[in-house]
Order: structure tokens, then C-alpha cells, then sequence
């Protein structure tokens, strides 16, 4: 059986990018939801339930309302590319390349917070030098 991808938030700029990437992946099953029921907050619980993996390509209250939708309710893996949890603990930082552990980190995680592109050419340049102790952390 094929994995199971909701992308909410779909017919935005993140969401039609992530899209268009998985939409030739024959090994995944794309859930979706038509645009013009893309608001219908029951449909929206229904494909994020029914997803092993939901992307979340939403502003961040609505990526709030996202995971509180799937709370305690199954195993749905969310990968957020909102601000909305990028530093909250119970999440996993999707920047594999941070650290040793952190590869680890994101494949186990159920949740994970897309580090976006400001913070991953920053955390790029500057972490290794911390670490390498030319810069003080």
C-alpha cells in the first residue's frame, strides 16, 4: 500500500511546489481536497486523518489549527513549513545537516518544523563555526 500525502494547503505557492514534486512519485498517494472546498474545516480533519504524512503549507494559525485537528486522535506524521513551531521542543528541526543526532531526529519524529530559508543559510554558515569554536556561541 502506497503512503498516504495530504498537502494542506495545496493550491498556495509552497503547496503547488510541494505538489508538483510528489505528483510524479509513483510510490506515494496524493489526498486533496478541491479548491473550492479547500476551507470545509470537516474535509480538511478528514484528509489530515486519513494521511500518514500531512505538509502543512498553511500561515501559522492555521497550521495551529492543523495539528489541534489531529490531536490525540491518530498517528498522522506533520511536517509544518510555517513559523508557527520551528522552536517548539515537542518538534523535531527539519535541518538534517545541524548536527550529528539531527538526521536521527527527523527520520523518527512525527513532528517536524521546516527551518525555511533564512534560518538555513545562517544556521549553515554560522553553526559550523561555533562548533569549530572560531566563533563563541
Amino acid at each position: 500500500m502506497k503512503p498516504k500525502i495530504f498537502i494542506d494547503g495545496e493550491h498556495g505557492t509552497t503547496g503547488l511546489q510541494i505538489r508538483s514534486r510528489l505528483a510524479v512519485r509513483e510510490d506515494l498517494a496524493l489526498l486533496s481536497i478541491p479548491e473550492a472546498q479547500r476551507r470545509d474545516a470537516g474535509l480538511r480533519q478528514e484528509m489530515l486523518s486519513e494521511a500518514d504524512v500531512a505538509i502543512l503549507c498553511l500561515p501559522d494559525d492555521a497550521s495551529k489549527e492543523a495539528v489541534h485537528m489531529l490531536e490525540g486522535k491518530n498517528a498522522t506524521r506533520i511536517i509544518d513549513t510555517s513559523t508557527a513551531f520551528r522552536v517548539h521542543p515537542d518538534w523535531a528541526y527539519g535541518f538534517a545537516e545541524m548536527d550529528a543526532a539531527q538526521r536521527e531526529r527527523i527520520a523518527s519524529a512525527r513532528l517536524v518544523a521546516n527551518p525555511g530559508c533564512y534560518p538555513t543559510g545562517a544556521i549553515s554558515l554560522i553553526r559550523p563555526l561555533v562548533a569549530a569554536g572560531i566563533l563563541p556561541a
